[in-house]
């Protein structure tokens, strides 16, 4: 909805919650303790900016579009194949269920659905951890590094021989991945506006549905392999290799930070800095900042964003662990059934594309968006429940109008980005709502109990509930946002100067969360 220009002037440890008013002189000293804190632990990207000409260069549009088109290329290609292989990981252990892994290895009873959940146990496990280990390192390299281990954990699956060995494994595998899904947030963070943040992060997010129909098409391929081996053997070995070979290019080529970045120039990696200026998060900052541990906590968003993050990923937890079984429960043989998802691979990028393309064109209204692309999957997800089993055509319609809850998660993952400042509170913020991902994760396959295969109606029905639950939380967390951004406008509007008188410069780079900056205004 609306996008307002942030403002000025706070003290770096206020909480705008308890200011009634401020005074033209508590504005003037505000503003010059802002103008002293130049040497305080700030934000990584002041280091561009000691040389006061320097500053606020210039720059043709011509040339800020350039800068632009380098940046996305130097890193949207790294996190899209990246993330393709994610999903294609997450559905590994689907299409070994149709190769016979349960069979081979005696996954009877809840066993398939614990290897399914295990996984996240290990990324919850982690969750923390790698958070903070993340805010410490480079941030380029420790990604290509957990990587290239969870390759390895995948195709060591392939020697396994017992549920026991699969079950440590998935778990070490979750505990390599949980850095990805922060680290990418942390990274679009770091290089674009917020205006620009949905699209970027709708980019490299499609290739979660390019990543299923792939998986479709290396499904096919790997059934058709007549080796020594068990082909859910070879599935994991190939799909593994793949990604511990991806973890070494992006350790190898993905730039930490646009402050230290190799592949711009000095000028360009201050233009890429001044960027954003206007975003009030700054870049990165190395350093752990215990109060803004404790401001986290006491954030309702930081509720709000692990509900959120739990419920949007039940469905996710059961379809991409279930969703091969559910359309082989269609009637269709095995090969054609790794070919079916190919079209609800590619159901999912569009959504993803058309839901972050008309987010831009309308202003980001985000929550708007959130609410209407989840009601395909409601459709879908009422379809799936009542649509009788003999119309085999109808059922797998409204399956694949399950596909576009990525977009609307998408947008979620934009808002808790756009609206989390301080760089310690963005990382732990990151690492709550990834705490309810993997809940949702953990969750979602116990509702597909082995007795309802392969019409599931307990876990058609948790898809319908946690997209209810979810379209109330987005419609209360915008309304509480706009609330937020409304008692800012009035603060700043009995300060010296008005809304007019703003100056971004002065809260830009200071690290300051988004509760100690009253510039700082939320995106819903």
């Amino acid at each position: 909805m609306a996008n307002h220009a942030p403002p000025e002037n706070v003290d770096s440890k206020a909480n705008i919650a308890e200011v009634p008013t401020i005074s033209h002189a508590e504005s003037n000293q505000e503003h010059s303790k802002f103008k002293s804190a130049k040497n305080a632990d700030g934000d990584t990207a002041m280091a561009l900016f000691d040389d006061p000409d320097e500053l606020h260069e210039d720059v043709d549009p011509v040339e800020a579009r350039k800068l632009l088109w380098k940046i996305d290329f130097m890193i949207l290609p790294y996190l899209a194949v990246c993330y393709a292989f994610f999903y294609i990981d997450k559905t590994t252990l689907s299409y070994a269920a149709i190769f016979g892994i349960r069979e081979d290895l005696d996954l009877h009873g809840t066993r398939y659905s614990w290897l399914s959940s295990i996984f996240y146990f290990g990324f919850l496990a982690w969750a923390f951890p790698t958070n903070f280990l993340m805010q410490r390192l480079p941030i380029g390299k420790y990604l290509g590094a957990n990587i290239f281990m969870w390759g390895a954990f995948l195709m060591i699956q392939a020697a396994c021989n017992s549920f026991e060995t699969l079950a440590v494994l998935r778990a070490l595998g979750g505990a390599a991945e949980a850095c990805a899904d922060p680290a990418f947030m942390l990274i679009t963070s770091m290089w674009y506006t917020r205006r620009e943040q949905p699209v970027r992060l709708g980019l490299w997010y499609t290739a979660n549905g390019l990543g299923i129909a792939l998986g479709g098409l290396l499904g096919y391929g790997i059934g058709h392999l007549k080796g020594a081996l068990p082909s859910w053997k070879y599935e994991f070995i190939v799909i593994g290799a793949l990604c511990s070979a991806w973890g070494i290019v992006m350790f190898i080529f993905l730039p930490d930070s646009p402050v230290t970045a190799k592949g711009l120039t000095k000028r360009e990696r201050r233009m890429a800095v001044e960027r954003l200026r206007e975003n009030q998060t700054g870049v990165e900052n190395k350093h752990l900042k215990p109060y803004q541990i404790l401001e986290a906590f006491m954030d309702y968003k930081l509720y709000i964003f692990f509900i959120l993050g739990m419920v949007c990923n039940i469905p996710n937890g059961g379809i991409s662990n279930f969703g091969t079984i559910i359309i082989k429960g269609f009637g269709f043989s095995t090969l054609v059934t790794t070919l079916m998802q190919i079209p609800y691979g590619f159901i999912i990028a569009i959504s993803i594309l058309t839901c972050v393309y008309l987010n831009d064109r309308f202003e980001n209204r985000r929550c708007i968006f959130v609410l209407i692309f989840l009601i395909p999957n409601l459709a879908g997800s009422f379809g799936l429940r009542f649509v009788p089993i003999e119309h085999s055509v109808g059922r797998l319609i409204c399956y694949y109008l399950t596909g576009p809850y990525n977009a609307a998660f998408v947008l979620v993952l934009s808002m808790q980005m756009a609206n989390t400042a301080g760089h310690t509170k963005k990382v732990v913020t990151n690492a709550v709502l990834f705490l309810g991902y993997c809940t949702g994760n953990i969750a979602g396959p116990f509702f597909y109990k082995t007795e309802q295969s392969p019409t599931y109606p307990l876990g058609i029905w948790s898809m319908i509930v946690s997209h209810l639950i979810e379209a109330v939380l987005i419609s209360i967390l915008g309304l509480l946002l706009r609330w937020e951004n409304q008692k800012r406008d009035r603060i700043q509007s009995q300060m010296e100067g008005g809304l007019e008188g703003r100056d971004l410069d002065a809260t830009a780079f200071l690290d300051l969360t988004d509760r100690e900056n009253l510039n700082f205004r939320y995106i819903y």
